[in-house]
């Protein structure tokens, strides 16, 4: 399984990319091929204010559904619409172009409770 450096994590199987004051958020690789082949993705909606650790998306694979949780607290403000037509970028790309929303950061203080890629990796393989 891919665990990419420059990326932060979540106990739940999101990824996050900070740029600023701005995250952008994903599935893992663990976790797309623990869903199997995704056939649907229900995003947020752009301008949504989300707490950490809310349900914010649903992915659907062909036996399956599994909730997304905003790994912060923060507004929706923008949503990668491609996925609405190809979900399998999710299962194809899931660091890049299966991204699924970027969310402007409320609490700074919260990236703190993230995992880093080192833990992560511990995390998956079952030795965290």
């Amino acid at each position: 399984m891919k665990v990419p450096e420059d990326l932060l994590y979540t106990k739940e199987h999101e990824w996050v990319k900070l740029e600023g004051d701005v995250a952008i958020v994903g599935i893992t690789d663990y976790a797309q091929d623990q869903l199997g082949d995704i056939i649907y993705v229900e995003l947020p909606e752009v301008g949504r204010k989300v707490k950490r650790m809310e349900t914010v998306a649903t992915v659907e694979a062909v036996k399956t559904a599994a909730d997304v949780y905003s790994p912060l607290s923060g507004e929706v403000v923008e949503i990668n619409a491609e996925l609405n037509d190809h979900p399998e970028l999710l299962n194809q790309d899931p660091y890049g172009k299966g991204w699924m929303f970027k969310l402007k950061i409320e609490n700074p203080e919260e990236v703190k409770a993230l995992l880093s890629p080192e833990e992560y990796q511990k995390l998956i393989e079952g030795t965290g």
